[in-house]
């Protein structure tokens, strides 16, 4: 089916091609679901979806299901796998092909599980890759600007997202947890008949007496007459709203309030998720997955306010992806960082430095001046270097932002092994 779509693509002009590809999608999963024989039939599945805490979440959800005594998968885009038994997940890719999709649940259902958590993009949604999945229940983490390269208009973006709780409307169980935050989020309780919001600011569910510290967070949840004591063990105030969700859907399924909060404590992080590096050095450094520019607002905000010294941001913006976020990023990461170094990140055919002069205009519109506190360094195990050289105290942070979890890199002439965790040590140990 690949080489089929693959040979139509050379063949056709791209609008056309874009037109006709959702259909293409949509008989793949259904000739692949058929042959597998309908493997997500009867499964329990929780789908969430969002512009960014998607993985979080689910591991949240995932964690709390698991330490509650169900037999729950998970497939996210850092990992998938059946209890504690989880793998990385390597592609570049949130919601696998529907083959791929299939046969991991076909997998998982031969094991006896019962419930799955499963991360959903708009991509999966607008292709139906996840046509004959069963979504019993529907999480909306937010809503913002990504993925108009693809979708084009945010109209078409936000259609494609409420389809998951469309899909969850049609089943006989069907339930949504949306957040109240989010200036869409009508658009999405419209969808559903059956739901409750959730949110730090509004919402049925919601957060008081927020404590944010280095390691986490502490916060009181109230919902009607109860109330919940919750410890958050991954730092970021956007991850308090992500605990939300996951207490949510812990609540509709009738957990105790000992499960769910022990649940959501029993998640000590997740893989490049405000991951931090510690060799030992004098300063430190902080891994995370951002690569929207809400995700650069609400992490380098948190990260801004307690860092007492000098913060220093590393990323840059994938090639043939959204071009139009590469300056608002530049701009938020001006505005928040002493320093910032860009750098390539997935750059793939397209010239990484035409990405980093469209990132260091939005920077420079913040205040930012090339060669002073404004950087651009292709290769980033230099800028990596070369950012590590810029702090010096225990009250300086280096933040690498865009690769988080993944495992390889994509340049011109293909894919390259990555790791950016190892990275950051190796530049590490280079100061000593």
């Amino acid at each position: 089916m690949h080489t089929v779509r693959r040979a139509i693509k050379s063949v056709i002009p791209h609008k056309v091609f874009r037109a006709i590809e959702p259909a293409g999608h949509l008989l793949e999963a259904a000739v692949v679901s058929t042959a597998h024989g309908r493997p997500a039939h009867n499964m329990r599945v929780i789908g969430v979806t969002g512009t960014n805490g998607k993985t979080t979440t689910c591991f949240m959800i995932h964690r709390m299901l698991v330490e509650a005594g169900y037999n729950v998968a998970l497939m996210t885009t850092v990992a998938y796998g059946i209890g504690n038994d989880i793998k990385p997940q390597i592609a570049h890719m949130t919601t696998v092909s529907a083959p791929e999709l299939n046969r991991r649940i076909k997998d998982f259902k031969n094991q006896g599980v019962e419930w799955l958590v499963l991360e959903v993009t708009s991509h999966a949604l607008a292709q139906h890759r996840v046509w004959g999945v069963p979504f019993e229940i529907a999480v909306l983490t937010n809503i913002t600007h990504e993925h108009l390269d693809y979708h084009g208009t945010f109209e078409h973006y936000l259609r494609a997202k409420r389809k998951l709780f469309t899909l969850a409307a049609r089943h006989k169980n069907g339930f949504g947890v949306i957040n109240a935050d989010d200036k869409n989020a009508d658009a999405f309780t419209e969808a559903i008949p059956k739901c409750v919001t959730y949110g730090t600011k509004h919402g049925d569910l919601h957060a008081r007496d927020i404590e944010l510290r280095s390691d986490g967070s502490r916060y009181i949840a109230e919902v009607g007459g109860d109330h919940y004591v919750m410890h958050v063990n991954i730092p970021g105030e956007f991850n308090v709203s992500n605990s939300l969700a996951a207490l949510a859907v812990g609540r509709h399924l009738g957990l105790s309030k000992r499960q769910i909060e022990q649940g959501i404590a029993a998640l000590k992080g997740v893989e490049g998720r405000m991951d931090t590096i510690d060799e030992g050095q004098d300063f430190g450094v902080i891994i995370d997955f951002a690569h929207t520019p809400d995700s650069f607002e609400r992490l380098l905000g948190d990260v801004r306010k307690s860092t007492k010294g000098k913060l220093v941001a590393v990323f840059g913006s994938a090639g043939r992806r959204d071009e139009a976020k590469r300056g608002i990023q530049g701009k938020i990461a001006g505005k928040y960082c002493d320093e910032v170094v860009l750098t390539e990140e997935d750059d793939r055919d397209i010239d990484g430095n035409k990405i980093l002069d469209q990132i260091a205009k939005g920077a420079e519109q913040s205040g930012k001046t090339r060669e002073k506190d404004l950087f651009l360094i292709l290769d980033r195990p230099s800028a990596i270097r070369f950012a590590m050289k810029r702090v010096k105290t225990k009250n300086d942070v280096v933040i690498l932002l865009g690769k988080g979890h993944e495992k390889t890199i994509e340049r011109a002439d293909g894919e390259h092994p990555w790791n950016e965790a190892d990275e950051a040590r190796n530049a590490i140990q280079a100061l000593k």
